[in-house]
């Protein structure tokens, strides 16, 4: 499923044109990334949690010479579902 996907069904299943719909699901994302730009977990529960990890700078290997190299410190987003997202993905 893509976000074109996802807008039409919300638009379908509760009467709405798809631009009201696009409107909603852009907020959506825009909400939840706004949160992790500050560092702020997004708990939405029964879905799951959005929160920021910070991935400690680290050496790595340039695979085509075999040189070691310096990976920055960044951080990342990561999503944990809830258990009853789980459920249904192995019931």
């Amino acid at each position: 499923m893509n976000t074109t996907d996802l807008i039409e069904k919300i638009a379908a299943a509760h009467g709405l044109t798809k631009s009201a719909a696009k409107g909603i699901v852009d907020g959506v994302f825009k909400a939840i990334a706004d949160a992790a730009a500050t560092g702020e977990e997004t708990n939405l529960p029964g879905f799951g949690k959005f929160k920021v990890q910070d991935r400690p700078a680290r050496e790595g290997r340039n695979p085509s010479t075999g040189a070691k190299v310096q990976i920055a410190a960044s951080k990342k987003l990561a999503f944990q579902p809830a258990k009853a997202v789980k459920d249904r993905l192995n019931g």
